[in-house]
């Protein structure tokens, strides 16, 4: 398994793979609106030997106040569940924070399962005095530091990139 960067032709099975991955096609447009918008930060892949696309972490700008503090959010996340519980998941997750801290980026916002994302050094947003405009997402709603001082003076509102929320 080869994780990296998402490149053009990744694009095609990235959209298969999140149709497979997930209930409806929410996420596979979301991730092409993104693209086509130009608020795809990173696109970290997960491809077999014949370079199918069997993982995919999206990351994206995210504002804190309205203001670009140089954070992104996590998702979606997917892996095909041919490949599943052997890690790929965390491999994706760790090597797009290692991507995100050489570029310079601050932070990672995700919404997702503690249990799965504490251990891979994500903390509730909360304990922050930040939070997202998702009702009831208080426990799902975390953060991760890449740089020094990201949560320093920084609290309130995170918003995701407009795709998201449809606006």
């Amino acid at each position: 398994m080869l994780i990296r960067s998402e490149i053009g032709v990744d694009a095609a099975g990235i959209d298969t793979l999140l149709r497979r991955c997930f209930d409806t096609g929410k996420e596979a447009d979301l991730v092409t609106q993104l693209r086509e918008d130009g608020l795809l930060t990173l696109g970290m892949v997960a491809t077999d030997d014949e370079g199918q696309v069997l993982g995919y972490a999206a990351f994206s700008p995210v504002t804190l106040n309205g203001e670009d503090n140089q954070w992104v959010g996590l998702a979606p996340l997917a892996v095909d569940e041919s490949v599943r519980s052997q890690g790929i998941a965390r491999q994706l997750v760790y090597e797009g924070l290692d991507t995100l801290n050489e570029f310079g980026y601050a932070a990672v916002v995700v919404m997702g399962d503690p249990a799965w994302f504490g251990p891979l050094g994500f903390e509730p947003a909360a304990r922050h005095q930040l939070h997202c405009r998702f009702p009831g997402a208080e426990a799902a709603f975390q953060v991760y530091k890449l740089a020094d001082g990201a949560f320093s003076d920084a609290e309130g509102q995170i918003d995701f990139a407009r795709p998201f929320t449809g606006a």
